[in-house]
């Protein structure tokens, strides 16, 4: 089943004067589902397709993207947790299960941390704890890059970041199209600055421990944007959490879809059996596990 993101209904609720929009869709145990910096919750389409079948999906527009307000940042990964509770605590009677990806990661490891209560379960993509030199430096070149590129050269760009060299060779008709069509809805320079400040200030790296959710960390054998060594660390801080490392670059989870889908939703679900299968044929570690193509 396909389902239209952008089409759906839009919600809000208020959190620290800032309208806050999400969208909902499916049936069963309530998924929050957060996204990474810049992105709005359309991008979730291809995930949500299958997730609704199971859960009912609550995708937020972050602080600064999409219906969201746009207020002057810079913002941080603590308020936009707190905004995602404010959600949490308007549409759920139970906890969430949250995925978050790349920034939206790093704002579920805050809702966890911040808010336990609300949070079941967790799958932390592509993310990281504690910003080094190098994570600084991607980020403050995106904020620049942001305001000097138009939104399409600036869309190939970050392509160029996130996909795997041979994702992009494979699919480049596809990317050339997809710039366009992104480039049509641009994001605020100050609000996309605003986002990056809250990824460069994100720090919970000594907290991590106190994360009693079970927690599902993936990531990319091939990202150069969060490099595996982020999700190592992650995995390493919180008790008892599982990674998984897939073939690709930074957005895995669009790189291996299907595979991505399925091991996500036996996770979410508490289907041990069905992780197992999915993960069939890697290398086991301490809890890690690569999957195959």
């Amino acid at each position: 089943m396909t389902i239209d993101v952008a089409a759906l209904p839009a919600h809000e609720v208020l959190a620290d004067g800032c309208a806050i929009s999400y969208r909902l869709v499916g049936e069963g145990r309530p998924l929050l589902l957060v996204m990474g910096l810049g992105a709005d919750a359309s991008a979730w389409q291809d995930h949500v397709s299958v997730y609704s079948e199971r859960f009912r999906c609550i995708l937020v527009d972050n602080r600064g993207v999409g219906r969201s307000g746009k207020p002057t940042g810079p913002y941080s990964t603590v308020q936009m947790a707190d905004d995602c509770a404010k959600v949490v605590d308007a549409v759920a009677d139970t906890p969430v299960a949250v995925v978050g990806i790349s920034m939206g990661g790093a704002i579920a490891q805050e809702l966890a941390l911040r808010h336990p209560s609300l949070v079941r379960r967790l799958v932390l993509v592509s993310t990281w704890a504690r910003c080094d030199g190098y994570l600084s430096e991607v980020f403050d070149h995106l904020r620049v890059a942001h305001g000097v590129l138009g939104p399409a050269e600036f869309t190939q760009m970050l392509q160029l970041r996130i996909w795997s060299s041979s994702y992009v060779s494979a699919h480049l008709q596809e990317l050339q199209d997809a710039r366009q069509v992104i480039a049509a809805v641009p994001v605020p320079d100050h609000a996309f600055a605003a986002q990056s400040a809250a990824c460069t200030g994100h720090d919970t790296l000594s907290r991590l421990s106190n994360i009693d959710a079970p927690t599902l960390v993936t990531a990319g054998r091939e990202d150069c944007f969060t490099v595996l060594g982020h999700a190592e660390q992650v995995h390493s801080a919180i008790r008892g959490s599982r990674l998984e490392i897939f073939p690709g670059g930074h957005a895995h989870h669009w790189e291996q879809l299907e595979a991505f889908n399925d091991l996500t939703s036996a996770w979410l679900d508490e289907r041990p059996h069905s992780l197992e299968r999915v993960a069939e044929g890697g290398k086991p570690g301490r809890n890690e596990r690569t999957v195959q193509k």
